[in-house]
């Protein structure tokens, strides 16, 4: 536990904060028999919605502890209850056997526990060692200074526990997301946490920033600290976890151990019902004419010579490691970036880089980040979804509000979107149902020869939803839309896609499909270096 010899509290809570003792950090044992923290029957509904509903839970030092749940589950209010920005309704939190009341975020904090969100929550304008001791600034002995001295020990302390190699008067505006995500990490060590909240940590990061992420977490459970860690990665779950929690509608479900359970036995117990495996295509279709052509497609995002070709009825992936061009490969072809050489057909026609060109020649874009590029958050579910038709839907300029509800009803009826109705505001939907919004706003502009664009559309969302978005995702290939789909979820490429180009340094090192369409096929392409 992060607390100091013979004191009653967790390190760093008064004035100040003390740097990092990695000695007193390994104090906990991973085998102590009594839990850190307990949560008894605790309880939070908001008006008619129960949130949470009589859970329990155990959280030991030196493990790590998997919540598993579908989008709505109760997770998100489980970590806001923890972190202090939720107060349960009923229930308690025991903490050392002592009941924690927690009336915000700083009574957390002081407690011990911090929330690393999947929305980091650094401030980019300041240095990565401001951020780190942000809100317990060292304090000097002029009224009103900062002790810049005890801010960088404190800093460089905590930074060397996560590895962090970078600059710390560096902004962090400047970092990677992974690198953002260890500055988080070494904020939480420097607050001395002994409770350490990760809520999809690995969504937006590479395949190699996880593997470094998932040493730190090794590291930070030999020192003592208990993580509880949310992820939809099944595969990550099996690494990582010491303890598995599932829960559902606001309810646990089931606590179990790793190896007392299967990744079939948990999306099972996630989801209320069997689901079958969620990367396998039901049904194959026959390729038809060629929708997208590029030539020797070169942009001054790095791409060179890319040439790939989609038709009608074909899943088509693109796979490869971050900064491999994949999105830069879809941002090019949609017009957004600028090309430098090379050429787009569709339908064997010249498409000129222009965006508003691409939608009214029938291409979607779907790209990565629907909260950033893919949504307008503080409008309305219809807004959304009939925006990028509007020329469509109304051809002669004129809105009608009537209209423009029938088209969205059809579209929520269709998609199955779990809404309100029309009028409500799209950023209160869950992510699985945000994700289909992203989708289904494409759909008005009709026509059997569509492309659609679809940049890791089952990012951020439960197991449930993903089978529901690669089930519209098939059907538009039934309809004879051709897709081009990029993903870093090997399982998802393997099992979805007819054929799979993978990327790396901008440009395509190969490309595969049937027997030969393997997940180690895949990295064997991705990190290929020519001798």
């Amino acid at each position: 536990m992060l607390e100091e010899s013979g004191s009653e509290g967790p390190v760093g809570i008064g004035s100040g904060i003390a740097a990092p003792d990695v000695g007193v950090l390994s104090a906990a044992r991973a085998d102590t028999p009594r839990p850190m923290m307990v949560l008894n029957g605790v309880s939070k509904s908001f008006g008619q919605m129960q949130a949470l509903s009589q859970v329990d839970l155990e959280i030991y030092a030196g493990e790590v502890h998997v919540l598993l749940g579908e989008n709505g589950a109760g997770k998100s209010t489980l970590i806001k209850t923890l972190a202090g920005i939720y107060a349960p309704d009923a229930g308690e939190i025991l903490l050392d056997g002592n009941r924690l009341a927690l009336g915000g975020p700083s009574d957390a904090r002081r407690a011990g526990i911090s929330v690393i969100h999947q929305e980091l929550a650094l401030v980019p304008h300041l240095t990565v060692e401001e951020n780190i001791v942000l809100g317990r600034e060292p304090r000097f002995l002029i009224p009103g200074s900062i002790d810049r001295r005890v801010q960088r020990e404190t800093a460089r302390r905590a930074l060397e526990l996560v590895g962090f190699d970078g600059d710390p008067r560096g902004k962090v505006a400047n970092l990677t997301t992974a690198r953002q995500q260890l500055v988080e990490i070494a904020k939480a060590l420097a607050h001395r946490s002994r409770i350490l909240v990760m809520d999809e940590p690995t969504a937006s990061i590479s395949e190699r920033d996880a593997t470094n992420l998932h040493a730190i977490i090794g590291d930070l459970k030999r020192r003592g600290v208990a993580i509880v860690f949310i992820s939809h990665r099944m595969r990550e779950v099996f690494e990582l976890a010491d303890r598995v929690t599932i829960l559902r509608d606001g309810r646990k479900i089931l606590t179990t151990l790793p190896d007392a359970t299967t990744p079939e036995l948990l999306i099972k117990a996630m989801v209320g019902r069997t689901v079958g495996s969620f990367y396998q295509r039901l049904e194959r279709f026959v390729a038809g004419e060629v929708i997208l052509e590029t030539r020797a497609l070169c942009s001054a995002a790095g791409l060179v010579d890319m040439n790939i070709v989609v038709r009608s009825g074909e899943v088509v992936g693109l796979a490869g490691l971050v900064g491999s061009g994949r999105t830069e490969f879809a941002r090019a072809v949609f017009g957004l970036d600028r090309r430098t050489g090379g050429e787009v057909l569709l339908h064997q026609l010249p498409l000129p880089a222009d965006p508003v060109r691409a939608v009214r020649s029938g291409i979607a874009f779907v790209p990565e980040s629907r909260k950033e590029h893919g949504l307008a958050l503080t409008k309305s579910v219809c807004d959304n979804l009939t925006l990028p038709a509007l020329w469509k839907i109304f051809p002669h300029g004129f809105r009608s509000r009537r209209r423009a509800a029938g088209v969205a009803r059809g579209l929520i009826e269709r998609l199955r979107i779990a809404t309100r109705s029309t009028r409500q505001p799209v950023r209160t939907l869950s992510g699985g149902n945000q994700q289909k919004v992203v989708i289904g706003k494409w759909l008005p502009i009709e026509g059997n020869r569509r492309l659609i664009i679809i940049d890791e559309p089952t990012r951020g969302i439960d197991v449930g939803a993903k089978a529901e978005i690669l089930k519209l995702v098939e059907g538009l290939a039934a309809e004879g839309c051709g897709i081009l789909m990029i993903s870093s979820e090997l399982p998802e490429v393997v099992g979805f896609c007819d054929r799979v180009y993978v990327l790396q340094s901008g440009t395509v090192r190969g490309e595969l499909s049937g027997a030969h369409l393997t997940e180690e096929a895949i990295m064997k392409l991705a990190v290929h270096h020519d001798s």
